[in-house]
């Protein structure tokens, strides 16, 4: 079972990591991994030294090849629990939500294999317990 809540803040140096829910020309836009078959939500984990707007802007880069975007932060959010089927978190672990609205990409040079495009949210996720539950909660803030 996984545990999400959402939070408006926390202190900053709790912030683990980014997930930057996306869009271009009104459409969705997710990453497949190399290694995997499934679909996800741009993120990633903060690096040391980053703050957590460049750790946003850094992933979403990486796994989606954007050169240009608007990027907005959400709220803060937490994970608790089963993940997927090798990993659980013990502790809760915070993260921050963004949004994105991406005006041009360029070739990803990283550990995605590809970006898809699309009118409707995928079926096929990654983290079938926590990213759907992310963009429920942007629509309930009304940014989506």
């Amino acid at each position: 079972m996984v545990e999400v809540n959402f939070y408006d803040t926390i202190d900053d140096k709790l912030l683990d990591f980014a997930v930057i829910i996306s869009k271009t020309n009104g459409k969705w836009v997710f990453c497949k991994h190399k290694e995997r078959d499934t679909f996800e939500v741009p993120g990633g984990h903060r690096e040391a030294g980053e703050t957590i707007g460049d750790t946003a802007k850094r992933e979403l880069k990486e796994e989606t090849g954007a050169v240009d975007f608007d990027i907005k932060p959400v709220c803060v959010y937490s994970v608790k629990g089963k993940t997927k089927v090798d990993e659980i978190i013990e502790k809760e672990s915070f993260g921050m939500l963004f949004i994105a609205d991406i005006f041009s990409f360029e070739e990803i040079h990283s550990e995605i294999e590809k970006i898809i495009i699309c009118d409707e949210l995928v079926e096929n996720w990654t983290y079938p317990l926590i990213q759907p539950k992310l963009i429920e909660e942007a629509t309930k803030r009304g940014y989506l």
